[in-house]
């Protein structure tokens, strides 16, 4: 079993900041690209960054400048830092890793339940 528990979302205003982690538990052998996407009501699901377990980040347009991703692989967690946050960043976030649970196994995604962030005045 293999569990992602986001936590740090919630309401915030126009131009403030929040920090979203992600911790995966469970069995697991190895985490590749871990990352961050988001829905919003009525729009598919879209990535808003990942970052590899070397560290390599890649970052949608929307979030570049603004947000940081980062990782710590010995507690298995993915971090978002969002600055400036805007109300077309209001969504819920969803927290993605590419987990190999065995060493007989492939890597296979994992999801997260998903958080609110609101940017609401």
């Amino acid at each position: 079993q293999v569990q992602l528990v986001e936590s740090g979302g919630g309401l915030v205003q126009p131009g403030g900041s929040l920090r979203l982690s992600c911790a995966a538990s469970g069995s697991i052998l190895s985490i590749n690209t871990m990352g961050w996407y988001r829905q919003a009501p009525g729009n598919q699901r879209e990535l808003v960054a990942t970052i590899t377990s070397g560290g390599t980040t890649r970052y949608a347009d929307s979030a570049k400048g603004r947000f940081t991703i980062s990782r710590d692989n010995a507690k298995n967690t993915v971090y978002l830092q969002m600055n400036s946050l805007k109300p077309e960043d209001t969504a819920v976030y969803y927290c993605n890793a590419g987990i190999r649970r065995y060493w007989y196994s492939s890597e296979a995604p994992y999801w997260g339940q998903g958080i609110q962030v609101t940017v609401s005045s």
